[in-house]
């Protein structure tokens, strides 16, 4: 079966402040990493031999998959950057300058291999996909799909003929300026000779230097439509949206972890929580370990992390928050993300809450004091909540 590549090097810019922690292949939808979720697809399909380019935050991909094994795969890391002082500097070669970097220094690809952008989650049939790709033929094959007009300025955009090969590709281009709105998913077949079209050393990208130069070159690129479900989580905006669509059930098959209680309400291990005593309305995962007093509401969809504490009167309404928060009493978050140190909203706006004072309202749940709450206490988070609503 096939070889694949996961590309994991990127600093994931428009998934700040998220990224600022982790990279964007370790971005957890519902509790999964973007890139585990890749990694138990392909196995599915027999891949078990992946190659992964990091750069940007990689010990910290490094660290958690290792060698693949605990996920039934093999797994080959290249890292691109360099050591200066004794610590490793960041510098990421592109897509497509990656890919050759693995290429020259083991030829591990010795067949035909697919490469799939490591933020995103598919459920695509890649055995069709592969089969689609041989019948046509070429050296490079892209899985595409169709979006709104709104959504071309985010993507690679193509052109094809009547035989599905592709005869100009647009890297994000204008909605004005869009040659349609067939656009590149981010999942590539390739065959070996895809590397005589990319250069040596140097940093080169996929999108917006080697499929324009394929087309071109009227060299036999090809783009495939094929009906699977594609979750694009390369924004803040994106990984709500399918954390959302996951819950509401307009993704069908994601594994939502934990045991459902009742319905729209799944629970993790050792959750505290009195169902009777509560205005929860689904749907709504609460992580394992966490407590929810009485008197709290929760309007779905809403994700609550592990070993969070939700204090009696508090208000979380379409929001996602993060392991170990504590939210206090005067709290009343609508359509927000609490991650670490941030609120962000679901535009992909965000404060710091240190800048905001807000301890006494959203803190850390390990945090010892946060048993017992003064009046004077309260009446200074309502303050500090206000100016977070107000800062949006």
């Amino acid at each position: 079966m096939m070889k694949a590549m996961i590309l994991a090097a990127g600093k994931g810019t428009r998934v700040w402040p998220i990224t600022k922690t982790i990279p964007k292949p370790m971005i957890p939808i519902l509790r999964t990493p973007i890139m585990e979720s890749l990694l138990l697809h392909f196995k599915k399909f027999g891949i078990e031999e992946i190659a992964v380019n990091t750069s940007y935050m990689g010990s910290e991909i490094e660290n958690y998959f290792r060698d693949g094994n605990q996920f039934g795969v093999n797994l080959l890391y290249s890292y691109e950057g360099y050591m200066k002082d004794k610590q490793l500097i960041s510098n990421a070669l592109g897509s497509a300058g990656g890919m050759k970097k693995i290429q020259q220094s083991t030829q591990f690809f010795d067949d035909t291999f697919i490469v799939v952008c490591g933020d995103a989650w598919v459920d695509l049939d890649i055995q069709k996909a592969f089969e689609s790709h041989k019948e046509k033929e070429g050296i490079a094959t892209i899985i595409l799909q169709d979006v709104p007009l709104s959504e071309v300025h985010k993507y690679g955009v193509v052109r094809r003929n009547e035989f599905g090969q592709i005869l100009e590709f647009q890297e994000k281009p204008k909605i004005s300026q869009a040659i349609s709105t067939t656009i590149n998913t981010g999942i590539y077949i390739f065959e070996p000779e895809i590397f005589d079209y990319i250069p040596i050393d140097k940093a080169y990208d996929i999108g917006s230097e080697l499929f324009p130069k394929l087309a071109k070159l009227n060299v036999p690129f090809y783009g495939v439509d094929i009906d699977f479900q594609w979750a694009d989580v390369g924004g803040i905006k994106d990984i709500w949206r399918t954390t959302s669509d996951i819950l509401t059930k307009k993704i069908v098959g994601y594994p939502i972890p934990g045991k459902q209680v009742t319905e729209n309400i799944w629970c993790g291990l050792n959750v505290d929580i009195d169902l009777s005593e509560v205005n929860i309305q689904g749907p709504v995962y609460i992580g394992s370990g966490t407590i929810i007093k009485k008197g709290v509401t929760i309007i779905g969809p809403v994700t609550i992390g592990a070993y969070c504490v939700i204090e009696q009167g508090a208000i979380l309404e379409r929001c996602s928050i993060d392991d170990y928060t504590w939210i206090s009493e005067v709290v009343n978050l609508k359509d927000k993300v609490i991650f670490g140190e941030y609120c962000i909203d679901h535009g992909g706006e965000y404060v710091e809450l240190q800048n905001w004072q807000v301890d006494w309202a959203i803190n850390d749940s390990r945090n010892h004091f946060l048993t017992h709450t003064s009046e004077n206490d309260l009446y200074r988070a309502s303050l500090a909540v206000a100016n977070i609503e107000r800062s949006f």
